[in-house]
C-alpha cells in the first residue's frame, strides 16, 4: 500500500497569490502532476491541513478543481487556515468526512493500513488542540481495530520540533494524546503538516513526522526562543508512505520539480568496489 501526503496547500481564489508572492495554486497543480507521474501511483492521497489560505468558499472550489486530475481517492483534514463550515460545504458530499460532533474527523477502512484523520482546529487561533472530547473519540476508534496497522494524520504536530515560533502554535494537549497512543501497539505513524518542513521524531511509542509544503517552506531556524517565523522558496515536496508486511511503514520524501535524469551509474575502473577483470593467461 502507498499513501501520498500533501500538506499546507494554501489555495487562493483564482488570480490571487499568498503572501504577495507565492503562487500556491500553480504549485499545487505541479504537485498533482508529480503524483500522477509517479512510476507507481499511490493508493490514496491525504492532505493534512491548511488546504486553503483563508478558508473562503471560493478557495475550496478552486481546491476541488486542482485536485480533480488525481486518479485515486483524496482525504482532507482541516488546518488553522481552514474553516470547517466552508470545507464541509464543498467536500462533505464526498461521504468520508463526518460532522456529527462538530469535528471533521473520520476513519478510512478497507486497506492494509487503517487511517484515522483528526480535526485539531481551534477556530480563531493558530494553535491546535486535542481536547477531552476529541481524545475520547480517538480512543473509541482505536479500540475498534487493535490488530491492524494504523496511521494517524492531523494538521498540528503534537510534539516539539525545535522551530520555536511554530512550536508555540502546535497541537495543545500533546502529552494526553501521546498517552492514548501508548496504550495501543499498532500505531505505525502520526503524520502532520503545519510546520512546512520535513521533520521526524520519536514520540508516543511511535514515530511522528511532518511533511514539507507543496508551496513555500518555513525558514529553518533552530535557535531557542527564535524570532517570528518567516518562509523561503526552497523546493516544495510531499511524502510517500509505503507499507509492506516485511518493513512496516517506510517514508520517502519527494521533491516537486523537473530535474535532469535519470542517468545510469557508470563506474570508473578505479572504483574500489569494482571486481577486477581476470588477467589474460
Amino acid at each position: 500500500m502507498m499513501i501520498a501526503q500533501i500538506t499546507d496547500l494554501h489555495v487562493r481564489p483564482r488570480g490571487k497569490v499568498a503572501y504577495e508572492r507565492v503562487d500556491t495554486n500553480a504549485m499545487l497543480e505541479a504537485a498533482v502532476a508529480a503524483i500522477e507521474a509517479l512510476p507507481r501511483k499511490p493508493d490514496l492521497v491525504i492532505a493534512t491541513g491548511d488546504l486553503t489560505d483563508c478558508g473562503l468558499a471560493a478557495e475550496y472550489e478552486v481546491l476541488r478543481e486542482i485536485l480533480e486530475p488525481l486518479s485515486m481517492p483524496v482525504y482532507l483534514v482541516p488546518g488553522n487556515h481552514d474553516r470547517r463550515a466552508e470545507l464541509f460545504a464543498e467536500f462533505g458530499s464526498d461521504g468520508y468526512m463526518k460532522n456529527d460532533d462538530g469535528f471533521l474527523h473520520y476513519t478510512i477502512e478497507g486497506h492494509d493500513v487503517r487511517l484515522i484523520g483528526l480535526d485539531t482546529v481551534v477556530p480563531g487561533h493558530g494553535h491546535g488542540e486535542m481536547c477531552a472530547k476529541r481524545l475520547a473519540w480517538l480512543e473509541g476508534r482505536l479500540a475498534e481495530r487493535l490488530d491492524q496497522p494504523t496511521l494517524v494524520f492531523m494538521h498540528h504536530p503534537p510534539f516539539s520540533t525545535g522551530l520555536a515560533d511554530m512550536d508555540r502554535i502546535n497541537c495543545r494537549n500533546g502529552p494526553s494524546l501521546a498517552g492514548v497512543l501508548r496504550r495501543v501497539d499498532n500505531i505505525e505513524r502520526v503524520v502532520c503538516g503545519h510546520h512546512h518542513r520535513p521533520i521526524t521524531v520519536r514520540w508516543g511509542r511511535t514515530i511522528g513526522s511532518v511533511a514539507p509544503s507543496t508551496a513555500h517552506q518555513v525558514t529553518l531556524d533552530l535557535v531557542p526562543d527564535g524570532s517570528a517565523s518567516s518562509f523561503t522558496m526552497e523546493p516544495p515536496g510531499f511524502h510517500l508512505h509505503v507499507w509492506s508486511k516485511e518493513a512496516g511503514l517506510v517514508t520517502h520524501g519527494v521533491t516537486i520539480g523537473k530535474f535532469d535524469g535519470p542517468f545510469p551509474f557508470i563506474l570508473d575502473a578505479e572504483y574500489p568496489g569494482q571486481i577486477p577483470a581476470p588477467k589474460a593467461a
